[in-house]
């Protein structure tokens, strides 16, 4: 059973570690990639205690707003001499 629920909106992305994190009771910070959550993945563990959150999103929103392509899809750039 998960320690809580908790909404994407109410976590943090983090550059240092490349995922969204979010306060754990022990000190540390639960993470999760946005690799996971494009797979699927719905559960931020923390790294320093047992205990982990399920993460509520919804994946297609996510797939969306997370996307990493670039505007405009596979153009390539116009190159004038």
């Amino acid at each position: 059973m998960s320690y809580d629920d908790v909404e994407i909106e109410d976590m943090e992305w983090s550059e240092e570690l490349q995922a969204f994190t979010y306060p754990c009771p022990c000190g540390d910070l639960f993470q999760i990639t946005k690799e996971e959550l494009r797979a699927g993945e719905e559960i931020a563990r923390c790294p320093s205690c047992s205990l982990y959150i399920t993460v509520i999103y919804n994946m297609e929103e996510f797939a969306e707003f997370s996307s990493e392509k670039p505007p405009g899809g596979n153009r390539q750039p116009i190159v004038v001499a």
